[in-house]
């Protein structure tokens, strides 16, 4: 039975399609209070007092507490530090002496019903002495607070720019957005007094993570608090951090002894859950006349927000290791500036750092070309990491890890999609259609991906006395086809039908260890740990068999869940449920049970890679951007489900089609949030997106797990604001004019404007 790279429906749908999926909004337990957060109206200012009188009066309203009961509570610590002496910059559950952005927790109310808790949270009073904000910390540096620089180099950069015969300086800016997910967060807790056990369902990503923090920052042991995953609907980063509401959802339950439960809404959502991105870059590249890139210096500054939260600077900290993407670059040095502001505190969000950095390099790389009156096909073609080259070694770090691309033929790929458009005859369709009047263009983005972050993975799996498969994993879903991937790697490797597989995942009382779904890293991890363990299971089951058939082990084979000798499938076997039956304690000697756990450990992440291909057509008068295609190749090693790898890079492509064009989250001058509803925030529909066509490719397969496999979460959006900017720099005919995503109508027509007007915007 062969599983691994079909294209198997997914195991986790029956109940998302037939609504009996249960989110966090739809748990409930008796007797429980609903909690409502009582957020800060100010960007920034003293926090003179919160009067809660009128809220209490209330029947029904059980409490309302404020900075002044939570003072035991620790603040947020970080999951991911990645540099010194920033923990003064951490987030408090409820803010106390000051509020720094609009929409901070300040208080938190709780009542009988959810409906009496918002009514009573309107009624706190909070006195804020307000004070001026820090709005735009790169224009503003002199008031905004730098907590640390990042920064990353490698080669001589002196002797790079010495001499060179053009040097090439841009500025360029992406704007301020985050994932919107279908599901708001939630929670619901309760404390058991009888057992000491604090339990909250709600959790996703990374479970055993915030399961601890929890713990910690409460002051209960590790084993006394039980996170549940139930289903999610959308992660993309924005779920991976420990917010303040996780932990005072839990404290609250144990402090009141009654299950607490909290969901947020859509306004809050968008001022509270991280914001990304917002990044302003100066860059500069030694170039050669062939358009070979001698060196490059980079300088970019992060709009951080009012906190650093759990990610601390991880995103900095992928945008500086991940700029050089596929080219050589013998020589390199990025800064990165962390800032902060009076702005919704930053994060991760799907492909963080390389959203931003792959718009920079391949906005600079187009420019180069332009410059040199080159091909930009040809100037990408020149620099590109030869695939004899590979494993690459960087020089440099990236959370923690050294940054060696472990394989790659990353011109074969460009050959491939060349091919699949056609492209000389995309390019003289294209010729023929702006000659007619019409403003078309076509843009590309190259790219580096990163996934199967460590350093490690486990799982169990167990076949009991019916034959049945459990595998039980540390990993986290998030919509990503965790349990079906997992389900086609263990029933391959062990024989069994895939229907006879389920798999257990974002329990943390099934694994002491896991690590969660982030990073694109759980088909390299938890797919090589179930790989592991299902080899084992697999063994230990084929050692009994060969005791009962009395045959020689080498001789047995499994398929559909039973052992028999190599090519006679009618004669003596054995089922796996018999097998287990054998197995009991006290029957066989040893290690009771068909079960076996797999642990795969990593000190290096791989790295995926792929192109984005945008065409558009721009209305000069509205400004308005079509996409009318999208094309997206990407080498992800080896793909065990097929289906899925196309759902993730279609998903992705949508939401980096969203940053290119629509999406921000704008402030004004005190700091108030003008984009807080999907009035003024605005995704991509059906209507916007084209059909996104994907080539996956299957050339470079990882040497650094078992499976070959590279993560594929990220791929689809990565280049799609780069490849979208450089079609539009096409179609206007400015090829150094396009500097900020996302391209707004407005953004657009001003470009017109000053190409009409013979000037250029921002040309350095």
């Amino acid at each position: 039975m062969t599983y691994v790279g079909s294209p198997v429906r997914r195991v986790e749908d029956r109940p998302l399609l037939t609504g009996s999926a249960r989110f966090a909004a739809d748990l409930s337990l008796p007797h429980q209070l609903h909690l409502r957060v009582v957020r800060s109206p100010v960007a920034h200012g003293r926090i003179v007092g919160v009067d809660a009188s009128d809220a209490l009066s209330l029947p029904g309203v059980e409490a309302v507490w404020t900075a002044a009961d939570t003072q035991d509570i620790p603040v947020i610590d970080f999951r991911m530090p990645m540099i010194r002496d920033v923990e003064r910059y951490r987030q408090p559950v409820l803010a106390g002496g000051r509020a720094r952005y609009v929409g901070e927790p300040v208080a938190v109310v709780l009542a009988e019903d959810p409906y009496l808790a918002e009514d009573a949270a309107e009624l706190v009073f909070v006195e804020i002495d307000e004070l001026r904000p820090v709005v735009d910390p790169y224009r503003d540096g002199t008031r905004a607070t730098e907590i640390g620089v990042v920064e990353k180099a490698y080669g001589d950069l002196g002797a790079a720019f010495a001499g060179a015969p053009i040097v090439v300086e841009m500025e360029l800016s992406v704007g301020r957005h985050s994932a919107i997910p279908m599901e708001t967060r939630g929670a619901l807790a309760r404390y058991e007094a009888t057992s000491s056990t604090l339990e909250m369902f709600g959790a996703a990503k990374v479970p055993h993570y915030n399961r601890a923090a929890i713990a910690r920052m409460l002051g209960l042991p590790t084993a006394a608090v039980v996170l549940r995953e139930v289903h999610v609907g959308g992660g993309f980063g924005v779920r991976g951090e420990l917010y303040p509401e996780d932990v005072l959802v839990c404290w609250a339950a144990r402090r009141t002894g009654r299950p607490v439960r909290w969901v947020e809404d859509r306004r809050e959502h968008m001022l509270a859950a991280n914001h990304s991105r917002d990044q302003v870059h100066r860059i500069r590249a030694a170039v050669d006349e062939d358009g070979w890139v001698r060196g490059v210096e980079a300088e970019f500054w992060v709009d951080q927000g009012a906190y650093l939260r759990t990610h601390e600077t991880t995103v900095s900290e992928l945008t500086s290791s991940m700029l050089p993407g596929p080219y050589v670059w013998p020589a390199f040095r990025c800064t990165g500036h962390v800032r902060l502001s009076n702005k919704t505190p930053c994060g991760t969000y799907r492909a963080p750092g390389r959203y931003e950095s792959s718009f920079v390099r391949e906005r600079l790389m187009d420019v180069i070309a332009h410059r040199l009156d080159l091909d930009p096909l040809q100037v990408r073609r020149r620099n590109l990491i030869p695939r004899d080259a590979m494993p690459f070694n960087r020089g440099i770090s990236a959370l923690g890890t050294e940054v060696k691309y472990d394989s790659g033929d990353y011109g074969l790929l460009l050959d491939r999609l060349l091919d699949y458009l056609d492209y000389k005859s995309l390019v003289a369709d294209l010729e023929a259609r702006r000659a007619q009047g019409e403003s078309v263009g076509i843009g590309m983005g190259f790219f580096i991906e990163k996934s199967g972050l460590g350093p490690f993975d486990g799982v169990r799996i167990t076949v009991d006395e019916a034959g049945y498969v459990v595998v039980v994993t540390g990993a986290a879903s998030i919509g990503q086809g965790v349990e079906t991937c997992l389900a086609q790697i263990c029933a391959e490797t062990l024989g069994v039908r895939i229907d006879s597989v389920q798999v257990r995942h974002g329990q943390t009382d099934d694994l002491v260890w896991g690590m969660g779904a982030f990073a694109s890293r759980v088909t390299v991890m938890s797919g090589s740990a179930t790989l592991i363990a299902a080899r084992r299971v697999r063994d230990k089951a084929l050692d009994m068999a060969a005791r009962v058939l009395e045959a020689r082990l080498e001789d047995l084979t499994i398929e559909d869940g039973r052992v028999f000798v190599r090519g006679s499938p009618d004669g003596p076997g054995i089922t796996l449920g018999e097998v287990a039956r054998r197995l009991r304690p006290g029957l066989a000697g040893g290690e009771p049970g068909l079960v076996a756990e797999g642990w795969f450990e990593v000190d290096h992440m791989v790295y995926p890679y792929g192109i984005h291909v945008a065409v558009v057509r721009v209305d000069r008068d509205t400004g308005e951007v079509e996409p009318e295609r999208l094309v997206v190749a990407y080498d992800t090693g080896r793909v065990v489900n097929p289906v899925l790898v196309n759902g993730q890079i279609h998903g992705g492509a949508a939401q980096g089609l969203g940053g290119a064009l629509l999406e921000e989250f704008m402030y004004d001058d005190a700091a108030q949030p003008l984009s807080a509803s999907f009035m003024d925030y605005l995704m991509p529909t059906a209507d916007e997106m084209p059909a996104v066509e994907v080539l996956v490719t299957e050339d470079a397969p990882s040497p650094l797990n078992p499976l070959g496999v590279k993560g594929a979460g990220e791929g689809g959006i990565t280049a799609v604001g780069a490849a979208i900017a450089n079609a539009v720099a096409d179609a206007l005919e400015c090829p150094e004019d396009v500097t900020r995503i996302p391209l707004s109508p407005e953004r657009v027509r001003r470009l017109v404007r000053r190409r009409a007007g013979g000037g250029s915007f921002r040309r350095q």
